[in-house]
């Protein structure tokens, strides 16, 4: 998660609507699944998933065919705003789909970020920021955003009201990996170029000598470089940089691979059997909290089905195991409803449930299941096969696709109502990641991306 050591960067971090434990509450109850008309089958859970990221992406059609996918549904207060990760996941979500309007949808995502990366308002040097507005709205303290994802001018619109305005190194590694997998799709040159550039970018702007080495976190909004190297960074380098060099013969990107790879092994526990968050200094292993996606994406981006990494797939399951249901303190889970999958860290299960997540949001739920992480978690189960991985990583895709069917009815995206059953929600219930933000029950691109890619076995950081 790129924001993780710096929350203000965070680019997942809910800056909330004024919504207390009644809002969120709203927001999570669920309906019966629209059957349509009589005698009708509902739509099987990946094609409602599709239709998610569909309407997500069409919800302002009156502001250019250039489009990113809102990240998440107007009721989590964000408004328009476009996480630049939640729409490398979109892409890849569509390639996985591996349909003709599938691709489409793909390239046209892929020509967006293309677009920010070539007409941002500031700079030409190749990157992109942390989140862009992707249609109009009235902000808080009355102030009106009129734009789509392009301006009048052409620049593309950064997501200044909420200060997205910087760049991080993981955010940039995925837009990369999405950018390549279109390429190696479409064989479309431009998309390795985009690719490139974000890669020589991160050269620049991460690469450290400090004791742990790898790459560091990224820019904030003044381009003041940030201090911390996180290793779910530098597990998506692996992906990317291996990517590039396979792409462009260039044997650097190997040496850099190389460098990002050895940061990420650093980071390993032999005795718990996990890795660790990263650092906040180069020199000291931040020790806690213990997140989950480091575990998981670890192994999707090594293929270590049977050395000694792939015990941290067990440690997730062990560890971050939780049950949501309405009985737990502050659940906003409706009753006769429970949820199995993991939490966010070692921390979200330490939450301190008497006090709000942050200013005017509600307490969290300790046993609250992040839905995103409970899908590659999945994912991975299904990409090592240890004995009983299946049966597990079935058992996690159930609980994702009845929260899709049953949670988080009522929503919109640009003003207009999504169908039920249409879109997975980040988190069964408020649930407070340890890292200075929440996840909440309101339908998100990330969560309902990563919940195809596991339906599709379709792995996004392998080779």
């Amino acid at each position: 998660m790129a924001g993780r050591q710096g929350p203000a960067l965070s680019r997942r971090s809910l800056i909330g609507a004024g919504l207390g434990a009644a809002g969120i509450a709203a927001a999570g109850s669920g309906q019966a699944l629209a059957a349509g008309p009589a005698g009708a089958r509902p739509a099987a859970a990946p094609a409602r998933a599709r239709a998610f990221l569909a309407a997500a992406m069409d919800a302002y059609p009156g502001h250019g065919r250039i489009r990113l996918t809102q990240s998440y549904t107007d009721q989590a207060g964000l408004f328009s705003t476009a996480f630049t990760y939640d729409n490398a996941l979109a892409i890849l979500a569509h390639l996985a789909a591996r349909t003709a309007d599938g691709l489409t949808r793909a390239e046209v995502l892929g020509d967006a970020l293309l677009h920010a990366q070539s007409h941002d308002p500031v700079y030409d040097d190749g990157r992109l920021r942390q989140a862009y507005n992707v249609g109009p709205y009235t902000f808080y303290d009355g102030s009106r955003q009129p734009d789509g994802f392009v301006r009048p001018d052409g620049t593309a619109n950064v997501g200044t009201q909420f200060g997205f305005t910087g760049t991080a190194v993981g955010d940039m590694a995925w837009a990369g990996i999405a950018l390549s997998a279109l390429a190696r799709r479409t064989g479309a040159r431009r998309f390795l170029t985009g690719a490139v550039r974000i890669g020589e970018w991160i050269e620049r702007t991460g690469r450290t000598d400090e004791p742990l080495g790898g790459y560091k976190f990224g820019v904030d909004g003044a381009d003041q470089k940030l201090p911390f190297t996180s290793t779910e960074h530098n597990t998506d380098l692996v992906c990317l940089f291996g990517r590039l060099a396979r792409l462009t013969g260039d044997r650097v990107w190997l040496e850099r691979r190389g460098r990002a790879e050895a940061f990420v092994r650093r980071m390993w526990e032999p005795s718990g059997g996990f890795f660790y968050t990263g650092t906040n200094d180069g020199v000291t292993v931040n020790k806690s909290p213990i997140p989950e996606d480091t575990q998981t994406w670890t192994h999707l981006a090594f293929g270590s089905r049977t050395g000694r990494h792939a015990r941290s797939l067990d440690w997730a399951m062990t560890e971050l195991a939780v049950l949501d249901h309405s009985g737990r303190t502050n659940s906003t889970v409706p009753a006769g409803q429970s949820y199995e999958g993991v939490t966010f860290s070692s921390a979200s299960l330490l939450a301190n449930e008497d006090l709000p997540i942050a200013e005017g949001q509600p307490k969290p739920d300790r046993y609250g299941v992040w839905f995103e992480g409970t899908a590659h978690l999945a994912l991975a189960l299904r990409d090592r096969g240890a004995r009983g991985d299946a049966a597990r990583a079935r058992r996690l895709l159930a609980s994702v696709e009845r929260a899709q069917d049953l949670l988080g009815g009522d929503q919109t995206v640009g003003g207009k109502a999504l169908p039920e059953g249409c879109g997975v929600v980040s988190a069964s219930s408020p649930l407070d990641t340890g890292f200075g933000f929440g996840y909440y029950p309101y339908r998100h691109t990330g969560a309902t991306a990563w919940y195809l890619m596991a339906a599709a076995r379709f792995n996004p950081l392998g080779a």
